[in-house]
């Protein structure tokens, strides 16, 4: 149930303090504020949306917009999505990642793509992916969370390369 207090808006450099806090509390066995600030700092690459209750940054979702070689579609990458665990199950990630699509679907974004949990994401209609592959080669054990979702029944014609900005050219953002 979500409070009727919470706003959800693209964020902006004032949020850069309250995003930073939120990341260690949501994950505090992964160290994200790298990838985040990077990201952050490259408006023309991600776009960012915030979920706040007052004041306060409850959450924070990342889109990054990427290209699939070999193929003309547009295409975005989701993550890291947060939200404060106090806030958690309240519907904040949902109305976040819901922001997005919106704003992906204006800038003409053909499909979005996670590296997360499916239990989670197959509520907004992702589903295992197998024609577009993901940077670097996932682990065995993570092949179910590479995930897509086709915008407005689009598909891809022939399987290609997931091509993803500087920030996310770590192998490490692609392993446990």
């Amino acid at each position: 149930m979500m409070s009727a207090e919470l706003k959800i808006r693209e964020s902006v450099e004032g949020d850069f303090s309250g995003i930073e806090s939120l990341y260690p509390q949501a994950f505090p066995d992964e160290d994200l504020l790298p990838l985040v600030r990077d990201l952050l700092s490259a408006p023309d690459v991600a776009i960012t949306f915030v979920g706040t209750v007052g004041s306060q940054i409850t959450g924070h979702a990342i889109f990054t917009k990427c290209r699939i070689l070999e193929n003309e579609i547009k295409a975005a990458l989701l993550g890291p999505l947060a939200v404060a665990p106090a806030w958690q199950g309240q519907g904040i990630g949902s109305a976040m990642v819901r922001a997005g699509f919106s704003r992906l679907k204006e800038e003409g974004v053909d499909v979005v793509l996670v590296l997360g949990d499916p239990a989670y994401y197959s509520r907004f209609g992702f589903a295992p992916e197998t024609l577009v592959e993901p940077p670097f080669r996932l682990p065995d054990e993570w092949q179910g969370a590479w995930q897509s979702l086709y915008m407005d029944g689009k598909q891809l014609s022939r399987s290609g390369k997931l091509s993803v900005p500087p920030q996310w050219q770590k192998r490490a953002l692609w392993s446990p």
